[in-house]
């Protein structure tokens, strides 16, 4: 048992919370098929778990049980998700646009997978799968040796604007967008930019709106949102669709948003 205690050590050191089989393989040079059975044997006596196929963590010393959290949430994302990175509500939260607290990871990823909603110990992973020239636009965080990814500050109100679910919402995305616009991250070349590489009328509809309440219809974003809207009638937010039609923008926004209120200063 000690012997084994000082291998989980030596894995935890050089690989971190969380470790795959060929890693062991590598780290403790042995085969995979070794290092999967000792994992096994570890995980049914107690000393790691295994979180996922191929995928195990340790055990805090602290936890009561084996159902304790990661440490770091995210640290999952490279190994089941990928291709794919932390966006949404969980970007906006990271780049401080937001004094919310979600406890569910919001994750873009192009893999295709059966369910939309993961439980992994304890923490909940909601997934949106995007296509491929979707996925631009991230920063790498490194977790220990690990590499994830998550949205750029540009990104992170884009993608919440395209699916307003993603912001928890449209009314927490109109106020990510007026933390993003007062930050030092705002750039409004760039958010024009990227919302191109979407190919999304109704992304500029909302964006362009919503600069006009904020910023002014003068404003640079908004007279470049305008001259990029399509043809046809799109919903500031889809899942609301009713409310008062802007021709302007051929948008329907519900009255009850009341978004003047939320565009205050």
């Amino acid at each position: 048992m000690t012997l084994a205690r000082d291998m989980i050590g030596r894995l935890s050191r050089e690989l971190g919370e969380v470790f795959k089989v060929s890693e062991v393989a590598s780290i403790l040079n042995i085969t995979s098929l070794q290092a999967s059975k000792s994992l096994s044997r570890w995980a049914k006596q107690g000393l790691i778990r295994r979180i996922h196929h191929g995928l195990y963590s340790v055990i805090p010393i602290e936890a009561l049980s084996t159902d304790q959290p990661l440490d770091n949430m995210w640290v999952v994302l490279p190994e089941i998700f990928s291709p794919g990175y932390i966006g949404g509500w969980s970007a906006a939260e990271y780049w401080d646009f937001t004094e919310q607290i979600f406890r569910d990871v919001c994750v873009i990823t192009e893999k295709r997978l059966t369910h939309k909603k993961y439980e992994i110990v304890g923490i909940t992973y909601i997934l949106t799968h995007r296509a491929s020239y979707l996925t631009f636009g991230t920063e790498v965080v490194w977790i220990k040796n690990k590499k994830a990814f998550v949205s750029d500050p540009h990104k992170t109100i884009l993608d919440m604007l395209y699916t307003p679910t993603l912001g928890g919402g449209i009314e927490h995305t109109i106020d990510c967008f007026k933390q993003y616009i007062k930050s030092s991250y705002y750039d409004s070349i760039q958010l024009v930019n990227y919302a191109k590489r979407m190919h999304n009328g109704a992304l500029f509809k909302r964006l362009g709106y919503l600069s006009e309440k904020i910023l002014g219809e003068k404003d640079k974003l908004t007279t470049r949102c305008l001259a990029e809207i399509t043809k046809g009638a799109s919903y500031i937010d889809p899942s609301l669709k009713k409310g008062k039609y802007s021709k302007r923008w051929r948008l329907y926004v519900p009255s009850h948003l009341k978004i003047e209120e939320f565009t205050k200063w």
